[in-house]
């Protein structure tokens, strides 16, 4: 009886580190946000110049454990990951003009995230994208570039995630994410919905139904659909 009991205590104390070194990510991550990113624009000359921030963040990620199946507590971690691997990705070939200026940058370099040594693409595509029917990821995952959806000033939390994702979305479909020609009944939108088409229609709804579902100002009627180039420019304050 005693060995079960010493098991089971063992277990309690792995799962009670677990969730102390998640909470502690969370705390950490947010306070990065707070500190570095403004207005959708991220302060890279500051980071750059003193790393030990987003070094101390990214080193206690190192080791997270989050199952898929703790879907909330799993896609917020995989999502503040993203961004703050974009971040060092781009401090360590810092200064740049674009993430595109670094080859392999999304699909080559590695970062050694949740005991993984994973690609930018692997996170979107595989952990993310691969495990969940969500097209609101396209405007959370922030590929370090102005043509992104926004940076938000703070961290995805497991229990404001999915009103944090909801907000994104309503913002970008209302904002520069697309262009309305009212007179021709044309939208251009950005090339995100070119590059997921399958993301965001279904038998049931296609790219304007998932406009609409969003925009304040529905488009009523028919609309000839196209896209706008992408804006790789680095999102620098």
């Amino acid at each position: 009886m005693k060995k079960y009991i010493l098991i089971i205590a063992f277990i309690s104390t792995v799962f009670s580190a677990k969730a102390q070194d998640l909470t502690t990510f969370f705390k950490k991550a947010d306070a990065f946000f707070k500190a570095n990113v403004s207005n959708g624009k991220v302060a890279y000359d500051k980071i750059h110049a003193n790393q030990a921030q987003l070094n101390e963040v990214l080193k206690i990620a190192e080791n997270i454990s989050v199952e898929k199946s703790d879907a909330k507590n799993y896609q917020a971690f995989w999502i503040n990951a993203y961004n703050l691997s974009v971040i060092k990705g781009l401090i360590d070939k810092y200064p740049t003009k674009s993430p595109l200026d670094n080859a392999g940058f999304f699909d080559k370099t590695k970062h050694n995230i949740g005991g993984k040594n994973i690609t930018l693409n692997d996170i979107e595509h595989k952990l993310l994208r691969g495990n969940f029917k969500e097209p609101r990821f396209h405007f959370v995952l922030v590929c370090g570039a102005v043509g992104c959806p926004p940076l938000i000033s703070k961290a995805y939390l497991p229990n404001t995630l999915d009103a944090q994702l909801e907000a994104q979305t309503k913002k970008a479909i209302n904002g520069s994410f697309i262009q309305v020609n009212s007179k021709k009944n044309r939208v251009q939108v950005s090339q995100i919905m070119e590059w997921y088409k399958e993301d965001f229609k279904t038998k049931e709804m296609d790219e304007i139904d998932f406009i609409n579902k969003y925009r304040t100002e529905k488009l009523e009627g028919k609309w000839k659909l196209s896209y706008f180039p992408y804006n790789w420019t680095i999102n620098k304050q």
